[in-house]
């Protein structure tokens, strides 16, 4: 008997009893729909947030800063000093904490570190408003931008970086305050931003609306090029003495992007040796989707149980179509066919039966879960831009089949190795 034919007759004896494999098949179903939907839950999140990650830090940036001091609430008050000019806020909300602030000179001993390609201050501006037209004027709060940041855009375009012009994008939830009639109405606008300086002083910046992003897991912040920040940068600092312009809270420092974990180990190690420290994006959110991937470890768990619940009803299945099948193997073995092909045939008949319940389980999963992440991207999640709550892979589906159909041929292993080694004639004569 050729493998083809044991294919197909392993097939047809699979329908041989209907209803016996209909209920093992539903069973199987059931642990593969479950298996295909946490999977698809564990993809939507950890893509989501992937997306999330990339809007705050890119892969291949680190923030930099000098180590926080922070004193003794327990040793009491030190002696009163004058004020440390080269100590800004750390922003920790941490009683007592303040964070040494980075020099041009520390630019310059961070620069050369091995395997840190270039590194950027990154400043922080404080605007009062911002305004188009006569809808009025908005308070607005911006976040430096990054190096390497990737912006969902709803309209419009990046930044220009061959410009000097001041640009903007503004996050959609601007759009309708300011006075735009839509996305992308608001592109190639110029918007009035003002800021105060250190002598009390306002002044005013225009800037030009190159695009709409969506907003993040985040928050929805304006992001502005390196121009408008350099020049809101300046007018917020007239009047502050010059000694105290060029201090900085943190930097961004840009590394290979093909970096192993032992040079990223190395590269925070020599930070440490010269007095800073560094933290990738993926330090402050590692954590989070370390916790996310428990949940979804656990969930699959229950999933693995209710399939090794269907392998007992595999076997069972099995072992009774043997006894019922018993002369038939004993006929199959007196015309020369080898106890090797019988423990194939009923091995690939478990097999399909796996894979049948496993490829129905998977498309209702698919089916269900698209229903569901229309629902709740239209209704619960709609505020969360971007986030596809169940994502399925061609992977993610092709490993559930494998591990269902891998399931059922470890389960005909005893059912099968006993209709092999059975006698030809013991079966001939079984009643």
């Amino acid at each position: 008997m050729k493998a083809i034919d044991i294919i197909t007759t392993a097939i047809g004896n699979s329908f041989r009893s209907r209803l016996r494999t209909g209920l093992t098949v539903i069973a199987i179903l059931i642990g593969a729909f479950t298996l295909t939907i946490t999977n698809g839950l564990g993809a939507g999140i950890n893509n989501y947030i992937d997306s999330q990650v990339a809007s705050i830090g890119a892969p291949d940036v680190m923030n930099v800063t000098k180590p926080v001091e922070a004193t003794d609430a327990a040793a009491g008050p030190k002696p009163y000093e004058a004020a440390d000019p080269s100590k800004v806020s750390s922003g920790t909300g941490r009683p007592g904490a303040s964070v040494l602030a980075l020099t041009d000179d520390d630019l310059d001993s961070i620069r050369a570190i091995d395997g840190i390609t270039s590194v950027e201050p990154l400043v922080a501006v404080s605007p009062d408003y911002i305004e188009y037209g006569n809808a009025g004027k908005f308070q607005l709060s911006v976040s430096p931008l990054s190096a390497g940041v990737r912006i969902e855009l709803a309209s419009g375009s990046l930044f220009d970086d061959g410009t000097s012009d001041p640009q903007i994008i503004l996050p959609t939830t601007y759009i309708d305050t300011l006075g735009f009639t839509s996305n992308e109405d608001a592109v190639r606008k110029t918007v009035t931003i003002g800021i105060t300086n250190a002598l009390r002083e306002q002044t005013t910046l225009d800037a030009t609306v190159v695009g709409v992003q969506e907003p993040t897991l985040f928050g929805a912040s304006p992001s502005l090029n390196e121009p408008l920040t350099s020049a809101l940068y300046d007018a917020q600092n007239v009047g502050i003495p010059t000694d105290s312009t060029n201090q900085y809270g943190s930097a961004t420092a840009k590394f290979a992007a093909d970096s192993t974990d032992a040079q990223m180990a190395q590269i925070k190690s020599d930070l440490v040796d010269a007095g800073y420290a560094g933290t990738t994006v993926a330090d402050q959110i590692g954590t989070f989707q370390t916790v996310i991937d428990g949940i979804i470890l656990v969930l699959n768990a229950f999933a693995v149980i209710a399939l090794l619940a269907a392998g007992f009803g595999i076997i069972n299945t099995l072992l009774m179509s043997v006894q019922e099948r018993t002369r038939e193997i004993g006929l199959m073995k007196a015309m020369g066919m080898s106890g090797g092909r019988i423990f194939a045939l009923f091995s690939t008949e478990a097999v399909f039966i796996g894979f049948l319940g496993s490829a129905i389980g998977a498309g209702v999963a698919m089916l269900v879960g698209g229903v569901i992440s229309r629902v709740l991207a239209n209704g619960l999640l709609k505020d969360l831009a971007g986030l596809e709550i169940l994502t399925f892979t061609p992977a993610a589906i092709g490993t559930v089949l494998l591990l269902v159909m891998g399931i059922a041929f470890v389960a005909a292993v005893l059912p099968a190795s006993r209709a092999a080694r059975q006698s030809p004639i013991d079966s001939l004569r079984y009643e």
